[in-house]
């Protein structure tokens, strides 16, 4: 979900505990090498704040089935394990997998973050995935584009007059161990790859989550899905990088 969280009241992710072993490199005849990206995102909902929410802190009901293609085993009652697929670089595949749990909102917020993987040898991975989440109730008319389009498809004439936006902020950290023989090739190179493929990855996934989750709480709740322009996605520090 690209389930991730920000805006009017950012949270600081730096504060948030890291699960990344550090023993990692001292096991290994090469030290890993750490992958970093950071995303934030929304999306509007057209109900008010508290059936949004409702809704979300049932996560049993839709995450699985909105996470599809991706892979998912519940992990107790607020965790699961995603087997994200298969990506390769270089000539080395991996098939990325991570076990986060979604926490009860505390103060409006809610938190998503990464475990260790339950029951499993060293995978020559480990991921670190933090996000933040806020729902924040905003006037129809401060929505985007095409929510009176939508109702009307619907033959509805009658728009509510306030609307959910679910803001997000999340961050990866994944330090991988390669093979010898990746070392081989200039650590920048292997930098700006892994950093790129990760970004990648998170842009392939983010988008289907949130459209299936908007889907899913529209269709449930016999509602107009909202077009796409009311959900958006950004890597944050990109701007920056490309006016360098």
């Amino acid at each position: 979900m690209q389930c991730q969280w920000i805006n009017n009241h950012p949270t600081d992710l730096s504060k948030i505990n890291h699960t990344i072993n550090p023993q990692l490199s001292q096991t290994n005849e090469e030290n890993p090498v750490h992958f970093q990206t950071k995303f934030a995102g929304y999306m509007e909902m057209y109900s008010d704040v508290q059936s949004v929410g409702h809704y979300l802190n049932a996560h049993q009901g839709w995450f699985c089935h909105c996470a599809a293609p991706m892979k998912t085993k519940s992990l107790d009652n607020n965790g699961y394990v995603l087997t994200i697929g298969q990506f390769a670089s270089f000539g080395y595949e991996v098939e990325p997998k991570l076990a986060v749990v979604l926490e009860q909102p505390k103060d409006g917020v809610y938190k998503m973050y990464s475990i260790p993987l339950p029951d499993e040898p060293s995978l020559g991975y480990e991921v670190d995935y933090q996000a933040v989440m806020r729902l924040t109730e905003i006037p129809t008319n401060l929505a985007g584009d095409g929510l009176v389009k939508a109702y009307r498809k619907q033959g509805l004439s009658q728009v509510p007059d306030v609307i959910t936006r679910v803001e997000w902020q999340l961050e990866m950290d994944v330090a991988v161990q390669f093979p010898k023989f990746i070392y081989k090739l200039p650590l920048s190179l292997i930098q700006t790859t892994g950093d790129r493929l990760l970004s990648q990855i998170v842009r392939q996934i983010s988008p289907g989550l949130t459209y299936k989750v908007q889907q899913d709480f529209h269709d449930k709740q016999s509602l107009p899905l909202p077009p796409k322009s009311s959900r958006h996605l950004e890597r944050l520090g990109e701007l920056q990088e490309k006016s360098a």
